[in-house]
């Protein structure tokens, strides 16, 4: 049968089903993104938080320290001990943190591609199905 303006037919529930799968995997996919994203800056701000406490800490142990220069002059080596290892384990955590935000960003990255990919190959079936069906 001719067809005009470049029409052409196709099959309505295949074109559904497809459709329904597109749906079915890309919230999935764009979910775990944003959760991706969502940890890292929880994560980030949970090691601040703490290196905030551990110097809050440091500081008000040297505070009560106060009352005899020795006394005062260990408590300040001691609070910049305590602030360096803070500040460590702050490099520490946010290096962790933005591995494994790296990672899951890219099995999210490689999951979409290869859904696209997919996509790209239905489309292409679907567009030499239409070509077959015009000869």
């Amino acid at each position: 049968m001719p067809l005009s303006n470049g029409k052409v037919l196709v099959d309505s529930e295949e074109i559904r089903a497809i459709l329904d799968d597109i749906r079915d995997v890309f919230p999935q996919e764009i979910g775990q993104a944003k959760a991706i994203v969502s940890d890292h800056g929880q994560i980030i701000a949970e090691a601040k938080r703490e290196a905030d406490t551990i110097v809050k800490s440091a500081e008000d142990h040297a505070k009560t320290l106060v009352s005899q220069q020795e006394v005062v002059r260990q408590a300040q080596a001691r609070a910049n001990e305590i602030l360096a290892q803070a500040q460590a384990k702050f490099k520490e955590m946010r290096k962790a943190s933005n591995e494994y935000v790296d990672d899951l960003m890219r099995r999210t990255d490689e999951s979409l591609s290869e859904s696209l990919t997919e996509l790209r190959k239905t489309r292409q079936n679907i567009k030499a199905s239409q070509r077959n069906s015009q000869i």
